[in-house]
């Protein structure tokens, strides 16, 4: 009996070391290339006491984590506390060990199952009774029991299991039945057991103490199993991209009606198709999700795919349809030719969607779904803009109320106040009594003159430059009396600027502190760091950092993200859209990113501010142009939105379209001022004539485009650009020579680089006003920021109504602002104003919703 225990004790301990030296070795070699990589086993148990898998775990090398819980806690502790583990992405495998009656299926399936060790939950039992063990984990007792008949070379015919109940009972059944034994189980109660004999009971003594054991080490192998299939997750993922079918149908229908025939996918699928993460997902309802900003640390050694930027020729009132290219062109490459691509939108203003613009999801078959959803709160992003936004602007009248008629000491009472007997400084407030010079942490060391500089900002308020924001266009907020307060809309609000620029929670509340509200009277600086406001105005946004992800009719997806207006501000989708898109295309894909207005507004800040503060460089700019867009450029009539074009529109005209090429060509020489290629895309209407179109496209090549393809994506969706498609992917491809159109220390030059070289303008004009700006903001520090010009985008000069390429004029700067926050100072030219007015009939006439359908009417 001695040598047969001798015999299996050795045996026991072969089994035990020969899994523990193979979850060495298979440790060693995740944490070769994942150095920080610390596999870590979550133990949940009732009573704080060393077990098994916490002894094995330090001999393979596995973190520990014990988490004991009360005698008398409930299932809903429990249960909080798997899932707080489940959510820890430090955790990599978790283990009950816990009374029975604690065991409930609502406990064993609440753990994930990648992190059920113990093979509990109810689906690792289906995935063993399925015989399909990749994903997940089999008990570890019944894989001891396994290890122990392999290893004696017994081949057993049949196998009687008794008094086994819940998943270990089907997990060894089953694991059993797959390995070619008939499997019977029985019931086991007391009244049948018999007390073994002497060596029948040590052997069984020997046995139980044996499966403890090899299932302890069996735990921890799962736990490094689990790591490696995490590291594993954690890398880049192939796309497995389902495109969604497109029915065109001719003539084309409205684009709500478009939008409502196609299906989308939900939001989760088509994450998984580009490869999320469940954990970077925030879904909005089921076609919508915010994208957490952890991906960029997962994928920071993904190499980024091609950068393509759609700019368009100087636009008029109808739109030459950047959006719809864009849409068009990333549903040719992702659907068409298999190729993973992103497209990076920003989101519609609520007073363009009311106003005169209606939609501004793409149209036709290139456009984003839904598109109600896509044009109205989308997640609410600039709703919180206008919130910080006007925090800002109360917080600003309040000092200024409160320190016209409180005494310093009263204020500093008021500032920094007894909590229960307790004062102390805020961690802003510290910040500001550094800047201030004052090293001091308690509030009653701080001298007379001390607290006076602390309490008054002493803001001057004919120098309070902050202005509320609405997302409406409303003329009549421009400037009212009471209390001098004016308004801008909410899209060119600094803090859309800041969101649009940022790199990260860190970065954008450092912008946010740095916003210059306005003066003090003796000429100093005051911020919103001052203001003690950043905080707040971070927990405000934390959200909105975050882009969208959404879909395009063919299932491709895209990131709209960020609104601000191209000729207030720089009118860009955001950097970090951009950012993560490159990284989840992969070195072959494509992110085709959109600028606003022309290129001598919208593509020139994408270049000399977006690209600055980013660091990325395009590969390719593709330029929009249309028909009739150049007809109007080469003296044809006016148009007006709603009202039927003239004739010149509809029938052929060679001699317009000649002539409004000039400002095409201007275009594309602005791009190749930055040293990038360009591809002209025409958007095709079916009022263009064939004759039209080849005039268009022999013109653009002529002037230096390096290809000029038609494109029907209006009407056929993706399958109308794969020409534009094919140009893209060749041109990228393609070394460029990217360069800056100006040095950031050339201060006073900027504005009449920009001027003189891009819109083509003899000079600058600078009022009284704007020099005294200028003065003021070189003194001040900001003179090395980039231009971000304020102008109307309807012509190349400041006069709206000068089409095609103006010469001659001279451009007038009527005032100067400064976003230090954002980064850049913006130059207001002519009578450019930041808050757009309603036309006579806006849009919201046709807007309506059925009561009983809860169905959107009249939005485009």
């Amino acid at each position: 009996m001695m040598l047969l225990l001798m015999k299996y004790a050795l045996c026991v301990h072969l089994i035990y070391s020969d899994i523990v030296q193979r979850s060495r070795e298979e440790l060693k070699a995740i944490r070769e290339p994942n150095p920080g990589l610390k596999p870590t086993l979550a133990i949940i148990q009732v009573l704080c006491i060393v077990i098994c898998p916490d002894f094995v775990s330090t001999q393979i090398g596995l973190n520990v984590m014990q988490i004991c819980l009360p005698h008398q806690c409930r299932e809903e502790e429990v249960i909080e506390e798997i899932l707080r583990l489940n959510a820890d992405s430090r955790v990599h495998g978790i283990f009950l060990h816990l009374p029975q009656s604690f065991l409930s299926k609502s406990v064993c399936n609440a753990i994930k199952p990648q992190k059920d060790v113990d093979g509990v939950s109810d689906l690792n039992v289906g995935r063993v009774v399925l015989g399909d063990q990749r994903d997940g984990f089999a008990s570890p007792v019944a894989g001891a029991v396994l290890e122990m008949l392999a290893r004696h070379g017994v081949y057993l015919f049949m196998a009687v299991l008794l008094g086994l109940e819940g998943p270990l009972k089907a997990t060894l059944q089953f694991l059993l039945q797959n390995n070619g034994m008939m499997v019977q189980t029985h019931q086991w109660s007391s009244k049948h057991f018999v007390m073994p004999n002497h060596s029948s009971y040590c052997l069984y003594v020997f046995f139980s103490i044996y499966l403890l054991f090899v299932a302890a080490v069996v735990i921890c192998q799962h736990v490094v199993r689990s790591s490696r299939r995490w590291i594993q997750e954690q890398q880049y993922q192939p796309w497995r991209l389902r495109p969604l079918k497109l029915q065109s149908l001719s003539p084309v229908p409205s684009d709500i009606e478009i939008s409502r025939a196609q299906t989308p996918k939900p939001i989760s699928q088509l994450a998984q198709e580009i490869g999320l993460l469940p954990e970077e997902l925030e879904a909005y309802g089921n076609t919508k999700a915010k994208v957490h900003l952890s991906l960029l640390n997962r994928l920071q050694h993904q190499p980024n795919g091609k950068y393509v930027l759609v700019a368009g020729i100087t636009p008029t009132p109808l739109g030459e349809g950047k959006s719809t290219v864009t849409i068009g062109l990333v549903q040719a490459l992702s659907a068409h030719l298999k190729l993973n691509s992103f497209a990076c939108l920003r989101q519609p203003s609520q007073g363009p969607t009311f106003g005169v613009k209606g939609g501004a999801a793409g149209g036709g078959y290139a456009q984003v779904i839904p598109m109600e959803e896509f044009n109205l709160h989308l997640t609410g992003d600039i709703h919180a803009i206008t919130a910080a936004n006007n925090l800002v602007a109360a917080a600003i009248d309040a000092r200024i109320l409160h320190e016209a008629t409180q005494s310093d000491r009263a204020l500093y009472s008021r500032l920094v106040p007894s909590v229960n007997g307790v004062r102390c400084f805020s961690p802003i407030q510290m910040a500001r009594l550094q800047h201030l010079g004052i090293n001091k942490s308690d509030p009653s060391g701080l001298t007379p003159e001390e607290v006076r500089a602390f309490v008054r900002l002493d803001l001057d308020p004919e120098k309070v430059t902050w202005q509320r924001v609405v997302d409406t266009n409303d003329r009549f907020l421009r400037k009212i009396t009471v209390g001098q307060t004016q308004f801008d809309i909410a899209v060119a609000s600094e803090i859309m600027a800041i969101l649009a620029l940022t790199d990260g929670l860190a970065d954008m509340r450092a912008r946010l502190g740095l916003m210059v509200v306005g003066s003090s009277r003796n000429g100093q600086s005051i911020t919103a760091d001052d203001l003690g406001v950043t905080g707040a105005l971070a927990v405000l946004m934390k959200d909105a950092i975050k882009p969208t992800l959404m879909q395009t009719l063919e299932g491709t997806p895209v990131f709209v993200h960020a609104g601000p207006f191209a000729n207030i501000a720089h009118g860009n989708s955001s950097v970090l859209a951009d950012k993560l898109a490159l990284k989840l295309v992969g070195e072959e894909g494509y992110v085709v990113t959109e600028a606003g207005f022309g290129a001598d507004i919208g593509m020139e800040k994408f270049f000399n501010i977006k690209c600055r503060t980013s660091g990325l460089r395009p590969d390719v700019v593709v330029l929009v142009a249309t028909v009739r867009a150049l007809k109007m450029h080469g003296g044809g009539p006016n148009v007006t939105a709603g009202v039927p074009l003239p004739k010149e529109y509809i029938n052929e005209n060679l001699q317009l379209v000649a002539d409004g090429c000039s400002n095409l060509k201007k275009q594309i020489q602005i791009a190749h001022l930055f040293g990038v290629s360009v591809v002209v895309a025409l958007n095709v209407f079916k009022t263009d004539t064939q004759a039209e179109i080849d005039m268009v496209c022999r013109i653009a090549e002529a002037s230096g485009a390096s290809a000029a393809v038609q494109c029907h994506h209006w009407s056929r969706g993706g399958r109308g650009s794969v020409e534009l498609a094919h140009a893209v992917k060749k041109v990228a491809s393609q070394k460029n020579h990217f360069q800056f159109l100006y040095n950031l220390q050339v201060r006073p030059e900027k504005i009449r680089t920009i001027a003189q070289k891009v819109y083509g303008a003899d000079d600058i004009e600078l009022s009284p006003e704007a020099q005294a700006k200028i003065d003021h903001y070189n003194q001040q520090g900001f003179g090395a920021l980039p231009i971000c010009m304020a102008k109307t985008h309807l012509s190349l000069s400041h006069m709206p109504e000068k089409k095609g390429v103006p010469t001659g004029f001279i451009l007038p700067i009527r005032d100067i602002r400064a976003s230090i926050g954002a980064g850049f100072i913006y130059p207001l030219v002519g009578t450019m104003s930041t808050m757009p007015g309603l036309p006579t009939r806006p849009c919201f006439y046709d807007i309506d919703l059925d009561p009983v359908t809860e169905e959107i009417k009249g939005l485009f």
